[in-house]
């Protein structure tokens, strides 16, 4: 039964990152930390690994079937991409080391900070008619790169829900802004994958299906279920209003911070 869930909860994941650019992290997180439950205190920290294989190849997928034109906006993001990769492994690095409860609450945290700000802040609910900053090639300054890939491999999330208001603030619609956030995800997730394959507990020591803190099983389960939505909604993507895509990530995000209140280990 277990497993079913999660193959469905995977076409939910493959609709988060189509549409929100999410790659499976806000979803997947809090599934994975009730499917573990009976690892205690090691749960979130398997959550977080467990979400970046997801993420990797989700965004992989997602990343594959975006237009060239599309992708052609990276061109000046490359120390940004780097960067990003660099704060991965930090992050990655960091969730070993931290009590289990802080990357639980830090998740919920994370969330509602980011809801506040997308609600009160211009700029995202309605693109911006004045851009914030300066002039630049690409919306996200490098400097970014570092704290947006530890924060987003610390808690497993990705980056995209740092990444996607970065962009629309720097004037590109829902749909840009989502589609760029995959190929980001990938230069956090990816580097950071690597370190969690490493980390193993003595909770997870002898389970035949965990890799490092990595549980394949659910991993697997969840892409069953994920990359046939990621592939279909790629080639028919749906046409929202820019507006209404705004809105129903605000509302997705919401979704995740009840959905980990909920899940969190105790």
């Amino acid at each position: 039964m277990g497993v079913l869930v999660l193959v469905v909860i995977g076409v939910l994941t493959g609709l988060t990152t189509v549409l929100f650019g999410f790659g499976g992290g806000f979803v997947t997180v809090p599934v994975i930390i009730w499917v573990d439950g009976a690892l205690g205190a090691a749960a979130p920290g398997v959550a977080v690994a467990t979400s970046a294989v997801v993420m990797v190849v989700s965004a992989a997928a997602a990343t594959a079937a975006t237009p060239r034109s599309t992708l052609a906006q990276l061109r000046s993001a490359a120390p940004l991409v780097v960067l990003l990769g660099c704060g991965g492994v930090l992050g990655a690095g960091l969730a070993r080391l931290a009590p289990p409860q802080l990357t639980t609450w830090g998740f919920v945290v994370y969330l509602v900070i980011t809801i506040l700000d997308v609600l009160l802040r211009p700029g995202f609910l309605r693109r911006a008619t004045v851009i914030d900053g300066p002039e630049r090639e690409f919306a996200i300054p490098p400097a970014l790169g570092v704290p947006i890939g530890a924060v987003a491999s610390f808690l497993g999330v990705g980056g995209s829900v740092m990444t996607v208001p970065l962009l629309r603030r720097g004037g590109r619609p829902m749909n840009v802004a989502t589609a760029l956030a995959n190929p980001l995800t990938l230069a956090i997730s990816v580097p950071a994958l690597a370190i969690f394959l490493t980390s193993i507990s003595a909770a997870m020591a002898g389970e035949p299906h965990f890799v490092g803190a990595v549980d394949f099983r659910s991993a697997i389960a969840l892409l069953a279920g994920a990359l046939p939505v990621v592939f279909w909604l790629r080639r028919r993507p749906p046409r929202l209003p820019d507006t209404v895509h705004a809105w129903a990530y605000v509302g997705l995000l919401v979704v995740s911070a009840l959905a980990m209140l909920t899940a969190r280990a105790p």
